[in-house]
């Protein structure tokens, strides 16, 4: 199977012939995937070199002048590297972008930490309106890059990862899907958490909500979930744990509830190692999650454990 990011350079071609709106703004990294298209649209595939404040900068201009442009590197480059930019380029000028990342939270563990972006939507949750999507699956990112181009001159961030559940779903870039239907709480898989999520809870009386897009946070989904499941609700996310926690305690507060944040931990991992072995070092791997799952729900840790 193709991998999300595999998806991408294709997806952004064809919009790049059907709207002659759209541009590609890179900095090197996923260059080789538009030579074709930089033949084809000279003036709307910019490659900036390694210069990612330069990079969120030519798309805010690009965006100024009434063009869509889609902005593509490592997230940790992308949204770490040039926050001051996204902050006053973009959203303080009102422009809107779709930014596209790569290398997820620790998609490439050979890179080291500076490859690593655990805290990328946190870090996009400090400034207003942007959209945020989390695909589980290269068919589901497909349709949510072209949502995202689509979106009139929306600010969106498009995170693709190299995990990946086994099948995609039918996501439309705004609700949360409801995937399993129980009574004893909720369970929200962002993205590709779905399938180790579906794995740990297999025998468990919880509903699983299933959120491709994250920002804005489908409040409604969740309060429907929680009518029937009870108001403990565990938040599984590929990124920094605890992201969301404040959304869903905004959902329910006029309800008594509980709130468990699972992610990728603020501890620094300094073994290169695999993939699994990070997923499993912060307990996001199917086992460890089923076992923090059926603790909290049964009661036995607080909510901060």
């Amino acid at each position: 199977m193709d991998s999300m990011r595999d998806r991408f350079a294709p997806v952004v071609t064809r919009l790049l012939d059907e709207d002659p709106r759209v541009a590609v703004v890179l900095a090197v990294v996923g260059a080789d995937g538009f030579t074709e298209a930089g033949r084809r649209h000279p003036d709307r595939v910019v490659d900036v070199g390694i210069r990612e404040q330069l990079l969120v900068g030519a798309a805010s201009g690009m965006a100024l002048t009434g063009m869509r442009p889609v902005a593509h590197t490592f997230a940790s480059f992308l949204v770490e590297r040039p926050f001051e930019q996204i902050k006053l380029d973009l959203g303080h000028q009102d422009a809107g972008a779709v930014l596209v990342s790569a290398a997820a939270s620790f998609d490439w563990p050979a890179g080291g930490y500076t490859h690593m972006a655990p805290g990328d939507v946190a870090l996009l949750d400090t400034l207003d309106g942007w959209t945020v999507h989390v695909p589980g699956h290269p068919d589901e990112a497909e349709t949510l890059l072209r949502h995202a181009v689509a979106a009139g001159d929306d600010k969106v961030y498009v995170r693709l990862s190299l995990q990946s559940n086994a099948a995609g779903r039918p996501v439309d870039g705004q609700r949360f899907l409801t995937v399993r239907e129980g009574r004893a709480g909720v369970v929200v898989a962002a993205g590709p958490m779905l399938d180790a999520v579906l794995a740990a809870t297999e025998d468990l009386d919880v509903t699983v909500l299933y959120a491709t897009t994250v920002r804005p946070f489908d409040a409604a989904a969740l309060r429907r979930a929680t009518a029937t499941a009870g108001t403990d609700v565990v938040l599984v996310e590929p990124y920094l744990a605890g992201t969301s926690t404040a959304a869903a305690n905004d959902a329910l507060a006029d309800v008594p509830h509980r709130v468990l944040g699972l992610g990728v931990g603020r501890a620094e991992l300094r073994r290169y190692g695999r993939i699994d072995e990070h997923l499993a070092a912060h307990g996001l791997d199917a086992r460890s999650l089923r076992e923090r799952i059926t603790r909290f729900t049964t009661g036995a840790v607080s909510a901060g454990a």
